[in-house]
């Protein structure tokens, strides 16, 4: 969510006028993410945000969106994108497709405690069910393709170390994804990106609700593992050291189950998709921080950290007991 192209008045205000939303009365920059332009915009009708898509294509849009859409439409704190008069979700703002979507209301959380755990996992795991008659099927667009791709990429700026970490992660993946147990995983359409400033929740301390679920533009068909995986290194991680916060992460996926029960091999596997999801992360902030984009506010995160989670999922592996 950083800001890559500048959007004037009149741009925004030509597209409140197509969505119906009256006259622009404030906008706003966002500067924290690092992928996409993104602005807080306020009208008579409301609180929205205004996403700019630097990477995205207007065709890949609709997948993305109509996701969005189909979650709120049964009820889960996500942000609904506003249609225009025909109907489209996908807009133009500045030469770029853009999107309007509702702000929703909270905070988000530096620290979870194992409250806020046990409300992700149960949203987490609704949002999983729900997906069952969802029509639309696209890629993780940073799947193993893209992973492969990017490996060689980023392996020259490593230190010898990181490279060999890289190269027997990278072998470790490619026998995982082989493998005739992950090609049976239950999938759908995941979040894929669900970290802690990627929700939000409201209300008195102790007894706060998961309030909002958003920045879904990573989103993709990928098992149902891989997406809590994702959560696991996130939400149930020390920050300093990357290990593993056993009670955080037994709270987590015990309210997951209590929605979605996990099968056997989902149990098996999840050790092997936390080192899936760490890997990803870890290269995508390699790319950020080695080969980076151009942006008004852009402040790429430091790849250490997923290093360090990396390692941890690989040398310390955590077998839910559930």
């Amino acid at each position: 969510m950083a800001v890559y192209t500048e959007v004037s008045a009149e741009q925004a205000g030509s597209l409140l006028a197509q969505l119906g939303l009256g006259p622009l009365v404030e906008m706003q920059p966002i500067g924290s993410g690092i992928e996409n332009t993104n602005y807080f915009v306020t009208t008579p009708e409301g609180d929205w945000v205004m996403t700019l898509f630097e990477r995205l294509s207007h065709d890949q849009l609709p997948f993305y969106l109509r996701l969005m859409q189909h979650l709120a439409q049964r009820g889960l704190p996500v942000p609904e994108p506003r249609a225009n008069a025909q109907g489209g979700l996908v807009q133009t703002v500045a030469g770029k497709p853009a999107a309007l979507v509702n702000r929703l209301q909270g905070e988000s959380l530096d620290a979870p405690d194992l409250h806020h755990c046990r409300e992700l996992g149960g949203v987490l795991a609704r949002m999983h069910r729900a997906v069952a008659d969802f029509p639309l099927q696209q890629p993780n667009l940073r799947g193993l393709p893209w992973r492969e791709a990017t490996a060689p990429v980023v392996r020259p700026h490593l230190a010898p170390a990181d490279a060999t970490l890289l190269d027997q992660e990278m072998a470790h993946q490619r026998e995982l994804h082989a493998s005739a147990a992950y090609q049976g995983l239950p999938s759908g359409a995941v979040h894929a990106d669900l970290f802690r400033d990627n929700a939000m929740f409201a209300g008195l301390p102790g007894r706060e609700r998961l309030s909002g679920v958003f920045d879904f533009y990573f989103a993709g068909t990928d098992t149902f593992v891989f997406d809590l995986a994702v959560v696991l290194n996130d939400w149930c991680v020390d920050l300093d050291s990357g290990r593993l916060d056993l009670p955080r992460a037994e709270a987590l996926v015990r309210a997951y189950q209590a929605e979605r029960p996990l099968s056997g091999t989902e149990l098996r596997l999840l050790p092997a998709l936390r080192r899936t999801a760490a890997l990803r992360f870890w290269l995508s902030r390699l790319s950020d921080w080695h080969l980076p984009r151009e942006a008004s506010l852009l402040q790429p995160k430091d790849p250490a950290h997923f290093e360090r989670v990396l390692r941890d999922a690989a040398e310390r592996p955590w077998h839910a007991d559930v």
